[in-house]
């Protein structure tokens, strides 16, 4: 079975071409390669496959064999493989993923793709839907105890769940026993990813992750879709920021047509064959 190696911004992908490799138990093999020790080692296992509603479809697996409905990372990596696969020689491509149809617009210069742009679709805020089990509609700046401690919470679906918390200085946090036990937490039946922002600016803030299923990642570009959404509704900056990851920047804008639009890179870290 032939893989690449890829990431975005550090957060690392074992990309496997399900078309012609038919996966049988994704789960399973996501837990054994995703394994820094005894495995290839990545945060998540992706397979790109067939559609009959796009031009590709894309399955991400978690570290923990859990599958995940999006990933922005993920899908700009899955761009830039099957154009670099000569998959397609289109530059705009439609990916089908468990979160919607995502429009990608492949950046190349001298036939080589330098950025992926990616219509990431209108961020979800209705409770129900991200999923969140709360009393209000929409869930902004709201006060949840968590063992004794008071956290504000911004809740936002961005293909998967979100729970956004602004703190003073994001280096201060301590992100995996907070994130863990929000991720946890009753409030949400599917789980949620962790943002922990800190607002440098109106146009630049900084981002921590605890990423579902994974622990504190590099980088998520759905994580950063959501930080965006949340400042913006958080009146904290305005609508076309830079996001500062632990493992690079990304570029944000929410237009007026309520989409968010994300742009960053991509890359190949090695090829190999299990």
């Amino acid at each position: 079975m032939k893989f690449t190696k890829m990431h975005g911004l550090g957060n690392d992908f074992v990309m496997i071409n399900d078309i012609n490799e038919k996966i049988d138990k994704p789960s399973e093999l996501a837990i054994k390669q995703c394994d820094r020790h005894f495995g290839i080692g990545a945060d998540g296992l992706i397979l790109i496959c067939e559609s009959n509603t796009a031009d590709f479809r894309m399955r991400i697996f978690n570290a923990d064999g859990s599958e995940a409905e999006m990933c922005g990372n993920g899908i700009r990596c899955t761009g830039k493989y099957i154009y670099d696969n000569k998959m397609t020689n289109k530059q705009e491509v439609l990916i089908e993923t468990l979160g919607g149809i995502k429009k990608l617009e492949l950046i190349v210069k001298d036939g080589i793709i330098e950025n992926v742009k990616v219509d990431m679709g209108e961020p979800i805020l209705k409770s129900e839907n991200v999923p969140i089990i709360f009393n209000k509609d929409i869930v902004i700046d709201e006060e949840f105890i968590i063992d004794g401690n008071a956290y504000r919470i911004t809740a936002v679906s961005t293909g998967n769940p979100h729970a956004i918390v602004f703190v003073e200085d994001v280096d201060k946090i301590d992100v995996e026993k907070i994130g863990r036990k929000i991720e946890n937490h009753t409030l949400f039946p599917n789980k949620t990813n962790v943002e922990f922002i800190e607002v440098i600016s109106v146009d630049k803030i900084r981002v921590r992750v605890w990423e579902r299923g994974v622990g504190e990642t590099l980088a998520c570009g759905t994580a950063a879709c959501a930080s965006t959404v949340a400042s913006v509704l958080n009146g904290k900056t305005s609508r076309k920021i830079e996001v500062e990851l632990l493992g690079g920047v990304l570029n944000f804008e929410w237009t007026d047509n309520n989409h968010v639009f994300m742009s960053g890179p991509a890359k190949t870290v090695f090829e190999g064959e299990i």
